[in-house]
């Protein structure tokens, strides 16, 4: 997935209002710990019902999840792992009093609200672009940027001056 670079204006002050926190737009800071995607997803789906758009809560609810279960697996800065590994972490791998890497702790949960549309992004601290990958069928893991793609209008991600943002796009009915 090519970085968002070229985009409709629109969206592109969109995705400004996220990354600045310009209003109307809401943040939520995601803790390194795996309960924290359940948390980022009710955010979520407590601001749709306030915005009026609760149309758009298993859709965007999902996406939340896919994404913020992506920047607590992939975040961090890059160091040597062991051989064949796609994604270098902080931490220590394998270990079971870390699942998470030592994922950290500057992944913000964004959303913006311009009716009909509906913009949500995942800072995190790492430049490493999202990678789709083919879905391996028997693979618990894999599948989130296809689920993505799949439920939203259009997602992409920007690098940014600590980090990337990974967004996607809704429009309510």
């Amino acid at each position: 997935m090519p970085e968002s670079n070229d985009l409709p204006p629109l969206l592109d002050r969109g995705l400004t209002a996220l990354t600045e926190l310009e209003c109307p737009t809401v943040s939520f800071t995601v803790r390194p710990d795996p309960e924290s995607v359940t948390d980022a997803r009710h955010f979520a789906l407590s601001r749709l019902t306030e915005w009026g758009v609760p149309v758009l809560a298993d859709d965007v609810g999902l996406v939340v999840s896919e994404l913020v279960t992506n920047a607590l697996r992939h975040s961090g800065r890059a160091i040597i792992g062991r051989p064949g590994d796609d994604v270098h972490r902080e931490g220590v791998y394998d270990d079971p009093a870390d699942p998470l890497g030592s994922a950290p702790s500057a992944i913000k949960l964004r959303i913006v609200h311009n009716a009909p549309w509906l913009l949500c992004g995942i800072m995190d601290s790492s430049r490493a672009a999202p990678r789709r990958k083919e879905p391996d069928y028997i693979a618990e893991t894999g599948r989130g940027l296809h689920l993505v793609e799949s439920f939203s209008v259009r997602w992409g991600w920007r690098t940014l001056p600590q980090g990337k943002i990974v967004w996607a796009l809704f429009r309510s009915p």
